[in-house]
């Protein structure tokens, strides 16, 4: 579950050796984990399985910095979205049980909702609802760590009303899911974790995932972190927000038997997984199809606090790659590359990890305050022990790594900023946007 538009991430670490014999093909990929561990880029714990087993998994980094509490495999993070590929069978059992249709409206449970009567619950699911997506809301990062009520979080979708008309195109939204989640109590009459329990973790035997409370590091679970120069515990978000759409907490290990039961027809018939992997418009219901060269994965990434997630499955060599993180300063991007290029043993250049030093004349020219009239939010640059510190108004302050003569990166959330400071401004890239800042004279 992330914050679609404004971002900041994780973290990084010291590595552990908590990795077991591996074949040959890893070896590099293990190297690879260490360094990044090694360089406070990441931590966290990556599996590999053919065939529902393991072949790869290493564990890096700290699961607790401050005593210095290495992360292990078994180790529980929070997984933000990839809860709802969960949420997603549980909605496709209630249909195979008559509860639900794909058709059915919105408006037989939440008429108050803008378009209710035009939103069904396949919408709901492939993200085409238009329902305003409430994570995205500039004082997410000042609510998430307090409980919410049902009735706040509705009053907070109706306060965004539609952002576009239903069924017209696809756009993230955990609204839609925490929406699937209330309609799955209504209909069963049971708590979301029951459901889960009940319907998903016991017959797989999944006895590490579950609706996270507050982080107890002493029975097992990682604390999250941002990088500010070194490693900050993240807050908490209360889990009465996001709920089925970003609400559990589990190991690699236990997401690599979600992954194989799933695809194994364990839960859902072949017809409701089919129904769950089509794709219109890059959405499926409750997974993305996330190619690698010719090969399909179908699965979700999650985002929630300083922790991120990856699950994804490969049908046709049936391989499954999961890894969890509780602090990045990388591109995560660039560590599933890495994991994948080592199992289909494709040709992949260990990249180089040093960073460019930065002047103190030029270090002077970026400082300042900015503002953009694109978004109504400042842009604060300021020099931490020698590189670029960014915060955006109401958001963690985040250091950035310098790529580029005037460009940095925040490369987590794929965040670039380019300064030119001979017009004293900079230029945000994040995705399809580009914003410009002006320093406040």
């Amino acid at each position: 579950m992330l914050n679609r538009f404004f971002f900041f991430c994780l973290i990084a670490v010291v590595f552990t050796p908590c990795a077991q014999a591996q074949s040959p093909k890893y070896v590099h990929l293990s190297q690879f984990l260490d360094s990044l561990a090694a360089k406070d880029k990441f931590m966290g714990t990556v599996l590999i399985a053919e065939h529902g087993q393991p072949v790869f998994q290493k564990a890096v980094g700290w699961a607790d910095p401050e005593t210095q509490k290495p992360l292990e495999l078994e180790s529980k993070l929070r997984i933000g979205s990839v809860t709802k590929m969960f949420t997603s069978v549980l909605v496709f059992q209630a249909i195979e049980q008559g509860r639900l249709s794909l058709a059915q409206s919105l408006a037989d449970f939440y008429p108050q909702i803008k378009n209710s009567e035009k939103i069904s619950i396949s919408q709901l699911l492939q993200h085409r609802s238009g329902i305003f997506n409430i994570t995205n809301r500039l004082d997410y990062n000042f609510y998430r760590t307090n409980p919410h009520t049902e009735d706040q979080l509705l009053a907070m979708m109706l306060e965004g009303g539609s952002v576009f008309e239903p069924d017209t195109k696809a756009d993230y939204s955990n609204s839609n899911y925490i929406l699937l989640t209330f309609i799955l109590g209504k209909i069963y009459k049971s708590s979301y974790e029951d459901l889960l329990r009940s319907q998903i973790l016991n017959p797989l035997g999944m006895k590490e995932t579950y609706v996270f409370g507050p982080i107890e590091v002493g029975k097992g679970e990682a604390k999250s972190y941002l990088y500010n120069g070194n490693w900050q515990e993240d807050l908490e978000a209360h889990p009465s927000i996001p709920l089925g759409a970003g609400a559990l907490t589990s190991t690699v290990s236990d997401l690599s038997k979600f992954a194989s039961g799933l695809f194994e027809g364990k839960l859902i018939s072949t017809g409701s997984l089919a129904q769950m992997m089509e794709m219109k418009d890059g959405f499926g219901r409750g997974m993305f199809m996330i190619p690698f060269y010719e090969r399909k994965s179908f699965g979700h990434t999650g985002g929630i606090d300083g922790f991120r997630a990856f699950l994804g499955h490969f049908p046709e060599e049936n391989v499954t790659l999961t890894v969890l993180s509780n602090g990045m300063n990388y591109d995560n991007n660039e560590i599933l590359i890495a994991a994948l290029s080592a199992q289909f043993e494709k040709e992949w250049e260990f990249p180089h990890l040093r960073e460019r030093a930065i002047s103190e004349e030029l270090m002077q020219k970026y400082i300042g305050t900015y503002t953009s009239t694109q978004i109504p939010l400042q842009l604060t640059v300021e020099n931490k022990e020698g590189k670029v510190a960014i915060q955006l108004t109401g958001q963690p302050q985040a250091v950035l790594d310098a790529t580029a003569e005037h460009t940095f990166e925040l490369k987590a959330v794929r965040a670039v900023f380019v300064f030119d400071p001979d017009q004293e401004q900079v230029t945000l890239k994040q995705g399809a946007a580009n914003i410009l800042f002006r320093k406040k004279q």
